[in-house]
């Protein structure tokens, strides 16, 4: 494992990069939310495809494009059949067993090119679930609004992730976990799960949900907390495959990684919560 990097100091230029490259990428997510359909799966498909390229450079430098291709099949494999599951639910079912036979794959077609064949396995079990989760967000399965459900997983992740970000590059102060996330502090931390709170209780109040406002700031606390232990799990994986971003593709950024690291696992939270809703089991 590489030694992590000293902190640096914030670099206010960035943050114009960021925003434009924010201007160009939300509008075009938000609006294939709202059509769903195959403008949905599209959207996630060129994601998966993108992610799966970030993955196999990082984990595998002899063989990049063969992991990658067998990464983003596994996925792929599981999304299409997560999208039937509007269809029939069964179809769920293939899709859960499609992550452990791709991971497997992943593995044995990694074994003579990787330096740990588990890490090809790993980029399947870590992609996979979120996308399988993110189809079924989205569905109106239940009739409940798959809509107003999947926007509040994306606003939740990204107030979450900005907040964090302006707070803790405007308030400093100590460290929330040096050895991984130089940069990352406690006020940031803070700010963070208070803006995923207002956030999940704001999209939740006018888009027309039935949640209750405790259950609404609960599920933006859980969101949020899930949206900085998926960034600083990204961290360690960095630390640990010796890279500084995932890649080079948004400017401002790095990788495409780098930005939805934190949004894999605050899917997981917010699928959880529909799911809960629905049954009637907590919320």
């Amino acid at each position: 494992m590489t030694s992590s990097p000293p902190a640096r100091r914030f670099d206010w230029d960035n943050l114009g990069v960021r925003v434009v490259s924010a201007v160009v990428l939300v509008p075009v997510a938000l609006a294939a939310i709202w059509f769903g359909g195959w403008a949905f799966l599209l959207l996630l498909s060129v994601g998966i495809a993108l992610l799966s390229i970030e993955w196999g450079g990082m984990t595998a430098a002899k063989a990049p494009i063969r992991i990658a291709a067998v990464v983003m099949i596994s996925v792929l494999a599981a999304t299409f059949a997560s999208y039937r599951g509007e269809v029939w639910i069964g179809w769920y079912g293939v899709a859960w067993a499609s992550v452990i036979v791709g991971a497997a794959l992943a593995a044995f077609v990694a074994r003579n090119v990787a330096e740990h064949p588990i890490n090809a396995a790993y980029g399947v079990i870590y992609l996979a679930p979120a996308c399988i989760a993110l189809i079924w967000l989205r569905s109106s399965i239940g009739n409940e609004k798959g809509v107003s459900w999947t926007f509040l997983v994306f606003a939740v992740a990204w107030s979450a992730d900005i907040a964090a970000y302006v707070v803790g590059s405007t308030l400093k102060g100590p460290k929330l976990w040096p050895r991984f996330s130089p940069n990352k502090t406690w006020s940031g931390f803070i700010g963070g799960l208070i803006a995923a709170m207002i956030t999940a209780w704001a999209v939740t109040h006018f888009s027309g949900q039935t949640l209750p406002m405790t259950s609404a700031l609960l599920c933006g606390l859980f969101g949020g907390l899930a949206t900085m232990a998926g960034d600083l799990w990204e961290s360690m994986l960095k630390r640990r495959f010796g890279v500084k971003d995932s890649g080079d593709l948004i400017p401002g950024h790095g990788g495409l990684l780098d930005r939805v690291d934190g949004l894999l696992f605050c899917i997981m939270v917010v699928a959880a919560a529909r799911l809960a809703a629905h049954e009637g089991w907590v919320f």
